[in-house]
C-alpha cells in the first residue's frame, strides 16, 4: 500500500494567477471581461505609459484566484500605435508586471480568420493559451457551422465557443482556465518557420538575453528600438548583428503573415463553413443609410441633438431631489451643530461646495450613457469611417473622431484615446485640439448660466429652448477645434501619410451590464476626482471668505451697518450689504480684487475673478466656488446655486450682477479656455514634453479673453 501525492503545477502554485484577455479591436473582450468580474474590476494605467489597463478579480470553482488583465486591442505584434506597443512591451518581456501567466485569446468567430494572424503569432511566444470563440449567437443568426474540436486538433489549443453578450458557457471558460492552470505546459510546433539567418540572429538574442524562445528573440530583433525594458548595450548589441546579417525587417514581416495565412487558412475551411447565395446583411443594409454620404451626417447631428436634448429633458427630477436632498441636510447641519466655525464650515463650505456640483451628477450620467450605448451598438466606428475625409482636410484623421466624441465626456481619456493614430502629426494635433470639445465638467457652468442667456421656453414647440443652445456652445467648440486643427496643419510639417485601416464590427443590441459598468465607473471617477478636488478647494475658500487681514473684516461689518442706515435698507438688504463687505474684504476678496482690472473689460466682478482662478484646477469647481461664496452670506440666501446667482446684484447700484452681456460673456470664456491642469499633465505625458502643452494653454486662454471681450462689448 502507498499514498498517491498529488503533484500541482507552478500556476497552481501561485497566490494568485495573472490571465490576461487579448484580441483585436471590437472582439468583444471587454464584454467577457465584465461578465468575469462584475463589479470587482478598476481602471488605471500601465506603467510607465498612459494607455488605459483595466484589472478584475475572480475565483475559480477551486478556489483559485485570478487577476485578470484587459489587454488593448492588436491586430498583431507589430505595433503601429501605443496601444500595440504596450502588448508587445509586455509579452516580450517575461519580468513584466503583466506579464500573464496564461492567455485567454477572444476572437470574433464571424471574422474568424482575420483574427487567428495574432493568435497564432501569441500561440508561437509559448505562454499557455486558450481560443475563445466569441459570438457563438450571432453565428448562429448567420447560420455559420463551426467545428470546435476540429480546431482545437488543428491549433492545439483548448478552444471553447461562447457568448460573451448573455453569458453563454462563461462557466465552462472558467472551466477551461483552472483546466490549463493545473496543466499549464503546451509542446506545439510554431506557425512560422524562421529561415536560417532569422535563426542566427534568434541565436545570438536568446545568448544575449537569457532567454529559450527562438521566436520572442526575433521579435525583440524586429522591434528593438521600441523595447523600454532593453538596455542600450542590449540593444547595440542586437543592431550590430542585424546590419552585420543585412537582415530587413519589412521583408521579415510579410514572409511571415504570408506564411501564418497559408498555414490557418486551410484549417479554417475544414472547421467553419458559411450558407451560400445569402444577400446583404441587415449590418449592411443598416450601413448603406447610416454611412451615406448624405444621411450619415445628417443621423450622426440628429444624435448629437438628441444627446443633448437628453441632458436637459431627462435629468429635471433628479437634479431636484438631489437639490432637496442638499438642502435638507444643510438645514440638519444647522440645526443639530451649535453656533460656531464648525457648524459654518460644514454648512457653508463643504456640503454648499459638494451640492454644488454634485447636483449635476444625473447630467453626467445621461452623456455617459448615451455615449456608451452608441459605442456598443458599434455607431462610433462608422462615424470614424464617415469622417475621416473631413477630419483629414483639417489635418486630422478618421480616428480623431473618436477623440473630439470623447472629450464630450472628459478630454482627459479623449486625449489618451489618439495613441490609436499612428501619424505623428495628426496625433498631435488631435491633442491639441480635442480640450476644445465641451467636456462633462462644464456641464454645472452651462446649466447654470444658459439659464441667464436663454428663457426655459419650447422652440418650434418640441425643442427645447436651452437644450438648443447648449448644443450651439458644443458646436462653438467644434468650430473653434476644426478652424485650430487647420491653422495646426499649416504650421506643423511632416513627410508622414496616414490611412485608416479599421474592422466596422456588426450592429448588435447593447449589452445592458457593459453601459452601465461603463457609466457607473465613468461617473464613480468623475464623482471621487470632482469631489476630492471641490473638498479641498472648498475650504480653502471657507477660510479664505471667512477671514480678512487684520480687521478689516469688522470695520467691513460697521461701514455696511452705517451705509445701510444712511439709505434705510431693510433688515434682508442689511444683511445681505454686510456679507458682500465682509467677503470683499476677506483674503478672497483681496484676490478677486487684485485681478479685477484685468478681467472687468469681460464684465467680471472680482467674485467671479475667485471663481475664475479656482477653476484652473479643474472647470467644475467654478459652481462650488460660486456656492461657496454665495454661502456666506445672510440667514435669508437659500434655494439653489443658481438661484443665488440670480439674485446677487450690486448692493449699490441694485443692478444684476449676472446680466445678459456677463453672462454669455462667461460662457465664451468657458467655451475656450484650457482651465483643466489635470488634461494639460497628460497632454505632457503624451507628447513628452511641456512646450506644446505651455503652447496649449496660451493659445486655447488668450482665445477665451479675446472672445469673451469681443461678446461683452457688443452687448453690454
Amino acid at each position: 500500500m502507498y499514498n498517491a501525492e498529488v503533484v500541482k503545477s507552478p500556476l497552481q502554485e501561485k497566490k494568485i494567477v495573472t490571465v490576461a484577455l487579448i484580441g483585436n479591436p471590437n472582439c468583444g473582450k471587454s464584454t467577457v471581461f465584465n461578465q468575469l468580474t462584475g463589479l470587482r474590476q478598476k481602471v488605471g494605467n500601465f506603467p510607465g505609459v498612459t494607455v488605459e489597463k483595466k484589472v478584475g478579480n475572480f475565483q475559480l470553482a477551486n478556489q483559485s484566484k485570478v487577476r485578470l488583465v484587459d489587454f488593448p486591442g492588436t491586430y498583431s505584434l507589430y505595433p503601429t500605435s501605443q496601444d500595440e506597443r504596450v502588448v508587445l512591451n509586455i509579452l516580450a518581456n517575461p519580468k513584466d508586471p503583466f506579464y500573464p501567466d496564461l492567455l485567454v485569446y477572444v476572437a470574433n468567430i464571424t471574422h474568424l480568420e482575420q483574427h487567428l494572424l495574432l493568435f497564432t503569432q501569441i500561440r508561437d511566444l509559448g505562454i499557455p493559451t486558450l481560443l475563445a470563440l466569441n459570438m457563438a449567437d450571432a453565428a448562429r443568426k448567420e447560420q455559420i457551422w463551426y467545428d470546435t474540436a476540429a480546431l482545437q486538433a488543428s491549433l492545439k489549443v483548448p478552444v471553447i465557443a461562447i457568448s460573451a453578450r448573455d453569458g453563454e458557457n462563461i462557466p465552462q471558460l472558467k472551466k477551461e482556465i483552472s483546466q490549463l492552470i493545473a496543466e499549464p505546459k503546451q509542446k506545439l510546433s510554431a506557425f512560422y518557420d524562421l529561415s536560417k539567418g532569422e535563426k542566427d540572429l534568434a541565436k545570438v538574442v536568446q545568448s544575449k538575453l537569457k532567454i529559450d524562445n527562438p521566436y520572442l528573440a526575433l521579435l525583440i530583433a524586429q522591434n528593438s528600438g521600441r523595447l523600454p525594458f532593453l538596455n542600450q548595450s542590449d540593444r547595440d548589441h542586437i543592431n550590430d548583428h542585424i546590419i552585420q546579417s543585412g537582415f530587413n525587417r519589412l521583408s521579415m514581416q510579410v514572409r511571415e503573415v504570408m506564411q501564418r495565412y497559408d498555414r490557418f487558412t486551410p484549417m479554417l475551411k475544414k472547421a467553419i463553413q458559411r450558407p451560400e447565395g445569402q444577400g446583404l446583411s441587415l449590418t449592411d443594409k443598416i450601413d448603406n443609410i447610416v454611412t451615406h454620404n448624405i444621411w450619415g451626417p445628417v443621423i450622426f447631428f440628429s444624435l448629437m441633438l438628441l444627446m443633448f436634448q437628453a441632458i436637459y429633458s431627462w435629468s429635471g427630477l433628479p437634479m431636484d431631489l438631489i437639490d432637496v436632498g442638499f438642502a435638507n441636510l444643510n438645514n440638519l447641519v444647522k440645526t443639530t451643530l451649535p453656533e460656531g466655525w464648525v457648524s459654518d464650515l460644514l454648512t457653508d463650505g463643504i456640503i454648499a461646495g459638494l451640492g454644488g456640483i454634485l447636483i449635476f451628477i444625473p447630467q453626467i450620467a445621461i452623456l455617459f450613457l448615451l455615449i456608451s450605448i452608441l459605442e456598443e451598438v458599434g455607431y462610433m466606428a462608422r462615424a470614424v469611417y464617415m469622417f475621416d475625409n473631413v477630419m483629414q482636410r483639417f489635418g486630422l484623421n478618421g480616428r480623431s473622431i473618436v477623440a473630439l466624441v470623447s472629450g464630450a465626456a472628459c478630454a482627459i481619456p479623449a486625449v489618451m484615446s489618439t495613441r490609436t493614430i499612428s501619424n505623428w502629426k495628426e496625433r498631435l494635433i488631435s491633442i491639441m485640439v480635442t480640450p476644445f470639445i465641451s467636456c462633462s465638467a462644464r456641464i454645472p457652468v452651462y446649466t447654470v448660466l444658459i439659464g441667464f442667456v436663454v428663457p426655459a421656453t419650447a422652440s418650434w414647440g418640441i425643442f427645447n429652448a436651452q437644450g438648443l443652445a447648449f448644443m450651439g456652445l458644443y458646436l462653438l467648440g467644434i468650430v473653434a477645434a476644426l478652424g485650430s486643427a487647420y491653422i495646426l496643419k499649416r504650421l506643423l510639417h511632416s513627410e508622414e501619410r496616414s490611412f485608416l485601416m479599421l474592422e466596422l464590427p456588426e450592429y448588435r443590441m447593447p449589452v445592458v451590464k457593459n453601459v452601465l459598468l461603463n457609466v457607473w465607473e465613468k461617473v464613480k471617477t468623475f464623482t471621487i476626482e470632482a469631489g476630492r478636488i471641490i473638498l479641498i478647494v472648498s475650504i480653502v475658500l471657507w477660510v479664505l471668505a471667512s477671514y480678512g487681514p487684520g480687521n478689516k473684516i469688522a470695520e467691513a461689518e460697521t461701514q455696511a451697518i452705517t451705509l445701510a442706515q444712511q439709505k434705510n435698507f431693510s433688515e434682508t438688504q442689511t444683511a445681505d450689504l454686510i456679507a458682500a463687505n465682509k467677503i470683499e474684504a476677506s483674503y478672497a476678496g483681496h484676490l478677486g480684487k487684485f485681478i479685477e482690472p484685468a478681467i472687468r473689460p469681460l464684465g467680471f466682478d472680482w467674485k467671479i475673478g475667485i471663481a475664475l482662478i479656482t477653476s484652473f484646477a479643474a472647470r467644475e469647481v467654478f459652481v462650488g466656488t460660486m456656492a461657496t461664496i454665495y454661502s456666506i452670506g445672510s440667514e435669508e440666501d437659500e434655494g439653489s446655486i443658481k438661484d443665488r446667482m440670480a439674485r446677487e446684484k450690486n448692493p449699490l447700484t441694485g443692478r444684476p450682477v449676472y446680466d445678459f452681456a456677463t453672462s454669455l460673456s462667461l460662457l465664451i470664456f468657458y467655451v475656450f479656455a484650457m482651465m483643466c491642469m489635470s488634461t494639460l499633465a497628460v497632454v505632457k505625458r503624451e507628447t513628452n514634453s511641456w512646450k506644446w502643452p505651455i503652447i496649449q494653454f496660451f493659445f486655447m486662454t488668450g482665445l477665451a479673453y479675446f472672445g469673451s471681450l469681443i461678446v461683452y462689448q457688443l452687448f453690454k
